[in-house]
């Protein structure tokens, strides 16, 4: 048995979201059924993270293990084949020891959220950004975005679906920048909780659009009250980017 570790790119927008689920399309099952068919054998795909309906990623980790003798780059040409037309792509694959796990040998995750700021409709980046059309101030979402780093009580910041034991978590960096047209919202932690990079990114966009003060964001956060949350933001401009390991 050989574990195969998978760097996987893929657009979230036709899938109910990375975890096999009983209805609809996901991420998990598109693999699962081409490492089947590829192999002839059933896996269970682990993944860094999970990741909702519509978000998208450039590099997420997981691995599967399989019996067959298959080397790292057959098996890796022959998933994309199997794959296609689905919007994935296997991006690397490597063989690795079988203490690597995707999920639990993680050390760290990192997140983009990507907004358009400009009142023309989006044509490519149509469900792969969220268009804000208002001008948004950059400068003041990052600065209330340094209110959230460090280790807090994230409770306003989670959806009420979230099954992680804790509400605390500690954020390493959450930085917002502009390029052109487009605000970037960069978010690293060693975990999240479900949906609270979206929600930090639709508190930030009201921030931006001075619909909240900056101060506002302390007082969302230090009321542990998800009834606190000014926004969520849509799923379509979230990008998993990277899973972090420790050096081997």
């Amino acid at each position: 048995m050989t574990r195969f570790a998978l760097s996987l790119e893929y657009d979230g927008g036709p899938f109910m979201g990375l975890q096999r689920q009983a209805h609809g399309a996901t991420v998990q099952a598109a693999i699962e059924d081409a490492v089947l068919a590829v192999t002839g054998e059933t896996v269970i795909l682990h993944a860094a993270g999970r990741t909702d309906a519509g978000v998208h990623a450039l590099a997420m980790r997981a691995h599967v293990d399989v019996a067959k003798d298959i080397a790292p780059f057959r098996l890796m040409e022959a998933l994309n084949a199997r794959l296609r037309p689905a919007p994935i792509a296997v991006l690397a694959c490597e063989a690795v020891c079988e203490e690597w796990h995707a999920r639990f040998s993680c050390i760290g995750r990192r997140y983009l959220y990507r907004i358009v700021n400009r009142r023309a409709p989006l044509t490519l980046d149509a469900g792969r950004a969220w268009q804000v059309p208002q001008p948004l101030d950059a400068a003041a979402m990052h600065r209330a975005a340094q209110i959230l780093v460090g280790r807090h009580d994230f409770t306003t910041f989670r959806s009420a679906q979230c099954q992680a034991a804790s509400a605390v978590k500690t954020l390493d960096r959450l930085a917002v920048r502009r390029e052109g047209e487009t605000v970037l919202i960069e978010a690293a932690a060693r975990s999240f909780l479900h949906h609270q990079v979206r929600s930090m990114a639709g508190c930030l966009v009201l921030v931006g659009l001075g619909r909240w003060r900056e101060a506002q964001i302390a007082e969302a956060l230090a009321a542990r009250d998800r009834r606190a949350l000014g926004h969520n933001a849509p799923p379509h401009g979230l990008y998993f980017v990277e899973a972090v390991y420790p050096p081997s």
